[in-house]
């Protein structure tokens, strides 16, 4: 299984290999849904807490006497029909959200959008992707070179802060490491950019 490598210029340089468990199954909705669930479960955070009954500030007396006033019976004055009171079934800080996955089932549901990448002509393989020097106008020019869709996700095998720096204030790129690929990203965006050396370790990722 091959694919095409282009240079910045978009021509057409060579081929390169992909490999077939990495880059050829069949894509798996329900496996991919449950992958980006978990993700975005395991990403939430608890912020919002309303105070319980022993949290709440204020005095436990009987606002008034039982009997003789005509009114409803009332307690104290920090009950949570009462304005300024504790909250009943309120969110707390403390909820747990993450939920748990196979490794081999989250492995499978981001092959499967790589998949889905190649199948779609979303996938672009780059030769000697460079940056001299940190400039916004440069990165700029090299991506709309490139057939991308409207917005595009660009893989690196390591850091490169040239390039990290340069595409940082494209509002329709976002650079990533290849390591920490995930569903979120590769649904959000359009256009997977692999240079080379990234794809080699997308590549070894199953023997």
């Amino acid at each position: 299984m091959e694919t095409k490598v282009y240079d910045q210029t978009w021509k057409e340089t060579g081929s390169a290999k992909l490999n077939e468990k990495v880059f050829g199954l069949e894509l798996n909705e329900g496996l991919v849904h449950r992958a980006l669930v978990l993700q975005l479960a395991n990403a939430r955070i608890a912020i919002a807490h309303t105070k319980t009954r022993g949290e709440r500030r204020g005095s436990t007396r009987k606002i008034f006497r039982q009997k003789g006033t005509g009114n409803a019976r009332a307690g104290a004055n920090r009950s949570p029909i009462r304005k300024g009171g504790w909250i009943v079934f309120g969110p707390r800080n403390n909820r747990n959200f993450t939920l748990n996955m196979n490794k081999k089932e989250r492995q499978r549901a981001l092959f499967c959008l790589l998949s889905a990448k190649v199948q779609s002509n979303s996938l672009i393989v780059v030769k000697g992707l460079e940056m001299k020097e940190i400039k916004t106008q440069a990165m700029d020019s090299v991506m709309k070179a490139l057939p991308l869709g409207k917005t595009a996700l660009l893989a690196l095998a390591s850091r490169n802060e040239n390039i990290e720096k340069s595409s940082a204030n494209l509002k329709t790129v976002k650079t990533i490491h290849a390591s920490y690929l995930n569903i979120a990203d590769l649904l959000k965006y359009e256009t997977l950019i692999l240079p080379e050396d990234a794809l080699k370790q997308l590549n070894e990722l199953v023997a």
